[in-house]
């Protein structure tokens, strides 16, 4: 394909995806030529090739030509920049958004989610080769992927990220300053992304996908102040909000201290989408009743960390107990259990919720997290332990916590390479990549007859256990009798 023929295809590609109307074609097209740093086109016959095509070709020559340099970074910069070109101003989406509003919040999403993929922002040519399967448990059906959709920085990118003059705008990723953002090499470029407002709780929030997708229609609801993460009332109450706008999405908040939080704790947000998890489903294994508070539904839910299921009609009268619950948790000390409400001074009670509508009611699921560390687990005692960091070593975060597994994308190649040493009978400890996995992987083989036809699948099953065991060294109560005592014990509490 020319340069010509990609330019060509790319505003026939906005035209059809309505992202641009007829009579912008020409003023589109000389604003992705001052984007690519030309300054000639002749329209030439071009087929209907890919956007993941046309936006190579592009690059490829803007490298050759000296405009950016030839790496995945640099080059997420310029084709930012190109679809930056096309895509719609915010008032636009905002508008139309709310047209499709008003026929129902299913259409809404629909349009913006849609949006959201006709502009690249949502690269879906990356996403497609995230690796992703599901593992039976006794909890169900955990969900497992491999990311590979999020580019990793080169050295090159690497070196110019640390000569680069450090800013301070936006403060994050998270502030509605990316909206439009240029990027740079260390952040993102963001010129084909757009928010939709919202109100919640009385402040102005707004509502945007997530790049990488890890679920159906991933979306992240971030506070327009760039203020840190809080669990209170408030937020039990944000999350309803959202909830009332939005009754096909669930939305959840990582908890708000360090280790149990997973994610940016500087900037408030939750995250949210149409997709239903494992823990959604898992049924109420005890109910319980709260004092007072008889028209709530109430339980220890069947799930391998600890999680309390409030459910009913009244947001406020559900919002009101886990308020209570919440207060009587983060003082909350029992050593026998080893649960410390705080050493030295230093919290470490919290709660991760998740807020649905399901059934006809409105459900909140509150997991009690505790991030205490010990000199034996530095990385923190209710974390991943240091038997499983071969498969996940980094915090676990509201998305884990609900039973989908985002796993590091070293693990594609390290388990493509044990599978052949385990076949081949090789000595995997003396293999310095795989030497971390010998333990787990003679496990393996001594519990499976594992041969080519079956290895491949048995890897991934077992990848899924090693998570759901993951889980349970995240609950605070153990899932054994006296655990349980201990659960109730809690409750009793409040």
């Amino acid at each position: 394909m020319t340069v010509n023929q990609a330019l060509t295809a790319l505003v026939n590609y906005a035209e059809k995806e309505g992202l641009i109307e007829k009579e912008d074609r020409i003023y589109a097209l000389n604003s992705v030529l001052g984007a690519l740093s030309l300054d000639s086109f002749e329209p030439e016959e071009c087929g209907k090739p890919a956007l993941e095509e046309i936006l190579a070709c592009l690059l490829d020559d803007a490298c050759e030509r000296g405009i950016c340099e030839d790496s995945v970074v640099f080059r997420d910069l310029i084709d930012t920049k190109i679809m930056g070109a096309l895509t719609p101003r915010p008032s636009y989406v905002i508008e139309k958004f709310r047209e499709a509003y008003a026929e129902s919040p299913e259409k809404a999403t629909d349009f913006y989610y849609n949006f959201s993929r006709k502009t690249d922002y949502i690269r879906e040519y990356r996403i497609k080769n995230d690796m992703k399967w599901v593992t039976p448990t006794e909890y169900g059906d955990i969900d497992v992927t491999i990311n590979l959709s999020k580019p990793e920085k080169d050295p090159k990118a690497i070196a110019a990220a640390g000569k680069a003059k450090q800013s301070g705008y936006p403060k994050c990723q998270l502030c509605i300053e990316n909206e439009g953002y240029y990027g740079r090499v260390n952040h993102p470029a963001r010129e084909n992304h757009r928010i939709i407002p919202v109100t919640i709780n009385s402040e102005n929030w707004f509502m945007q996908y997530s790049p990488y997708v890890y679920y159906n229609e991933h979306c992240i609801v971030l506070n327009s102040a760039h203020v840190p993460m809080k669990i209170d009332r408030g937020a039990f109450n944000k999350l309803f909000d959202f909830v009332k706008f939005l009754p096909h999405y669930f939305v959840g908040s990582n908890a708000d201290l360090s280790i149990v939080g997973g994610s940016i704790l500087s900037h408030e947000h939750f995250q949210g989408g149409n997709y239903t998890f494992a823990m959604a489903k898992a049924p109420i294994e005890k109910s319980v009743e709260f004092e007072g508070y008889s028209d709530i539904e109430a339980g220890i839910v069947k799930w391998p960390m600890s999680v309390i299921r409030l459910r009913g009609d009244d947001t406020l009268r559900i919002t009101e107990l886990a308020e209570k619950i919440l207060n009587k948790w983060r003082s909350y000390t029992d050593e026998e259990a080893f649960i410390f409400a705080e050493t030295d001074g230093v919290p470490h009670n919290t709660i991760t919720p998740i807020a649905r509508f399901a059934g006809g009611k409105y459900e909140l699921d509150l997991v009690l997290r505790n991030n205490i560390q010990t000199e034996e687990y530095p990385d923190g005692y209710y974390h991943p332990h240091p038997e499983y960091h071969h498969i996940k070593k980094e915090n676990i975060g509201l998305i884990e916590v609900m039973g989908l597994a985002v796993l590091p994308s070293r693990l594609k190649s390290e388990m493509a390479q044990l599978r052949e040493a385990m076949l081949a009978g090789r000595d995997i400890s003396a293999d310095e990549t795989l030497a971390k996995h010998a333990e787990w992987a003679e496990m393996i083989k001594a519990k499976y007859d594992i041969n080519a036809d079956n290895i491949t699948d048995i890897l991934k099953k077992e990848i899924g256990i090693v998570f759901s065991a993951i889980l349970e060294q995240c609950g605070v109560f153990s899932r054994d009798e006296a655990g349980r005592a201990q659960f109730i014990k809690f409750i009793e509490s409040v």
